[in-house]
């Protein structure tokens, strides 16, 4: 994967739209830890077309779990291929995600697309650029899609898990903010700290002004991580923001391990080791 295969700019996709026989399906993915359901913002104004997805129902499993799983577990393979279907998408679909938080709630969906054997990109920017670049936004609550049929090809995206995590032998990227990292604090989570061994990377370095740096910088970023020449692992506070570090990566043609029950699964066992600081 390379930059154009992630990403798509607000004039593409003007352009995509524009030609009403290659238009794509669109995914509205509006999301914050501090307001998860984006519906009425979604109803105020979205890119026409398009469908809401509520991240902590529909990109994560919503019944029971185990603390372990953290607070956002993938859903099952099953439960996510009939989201698909719902969505109406299939193989040949070109599927183009957005949100209006630098693609925090984006980059979930595209990396859980692309986990079953889906086409997705990121519309880099999001709502606020499309906006920008032109685009008139359309209100309420959507048009119906018509469901596929598809069968979704799980697991096309590696995933790990803590024992994985604590093993690591590359580098393992952390996507929390850095006081959340250094333990200093923890709003969410049982515990304050960082797995050992981690790097603190945090996601919100991989944008400037909403957008993705661009490639020389997000190179320059991930090479002082250590990223770009071993094995790279991912994981956040409860595996949302490390997808868009997994983004990032991919942008520039590196693959990483997602750790989805990330902080919060890991926490949630006092058996495992915490480490603080930086």
């Amino acid at each position: 994967m390379n930059r154009s295969d992630v990403l798509i700019t607000a004039d593409e996709l003007l352009a995509r739209l524009a030609d009403d026989g290659s238009t794509p399906r669109l995914l509205d993915v509006r999301w914050t830890l501090q307001k998860p359901d984006g519906r009425d913002d979604f109803a105020a104004g979205h890119i026409p077309g398009a469908i809401y997805v509520d991240l902590d129902t529909e990109l994560a499993a919503h019944s029971d779990h185990e603390a372990a799983e953290g607070r956002h577990p993938l859903p099952s393979a099953e439960a996510f291929e009939e989201q698909v279907r719902v969505w109406g998408i299939d193989q040949l679909t070109d599927v183009v995600v957005y949100d209006d938080n630098s693609g925090q709630g984006a980059a979930r969906a595209w990396w859980l697309l692309k986990w079953a054997g889906m086409k997705a990109r990121v519309l880099d920017g999001g709502l606020n650029a499309f906006a920008a670049a032109g685009g008139e936004l359309a209100t309420g609550s959507g048009d119906p899609v018509e469901p596929s049929t598809v069968t979704i090809t799980p697991d096309s995206m590696p995933v790990i898990d803590a024992d994985a995590a604590s093993a690591w032998t590359g580098v393992l990227l952390d996507a929390r903010a850095g006081e959340r990292f250094r333990g200093e604090t923890d709003p969410l989570d049982s515990q304050a700290g960082h797995i050992p061994g981690a790097t603190s990377a945090p996601a919100s370095e991989n944008t400037a002004d909403g957008k993705f740096l661009d490639d020389e910088s997000l190179r320059s970023r991930f090479s002082a991580l250590g990223a770009l020449d071993q094995p790279v692992g991912v994981y956040c506070g409860s595996g949302v923001s490390a997808c868009h570090n997994a983004l990032a990566l991919a942008s520039l043609g590196v693959e990483s391990s997602l750790y989805p029950a990330s902080w919060s699964g890991w926490s949630s066992d006092p058996d495992r080791p915490v480490a603080t600081g930086a």
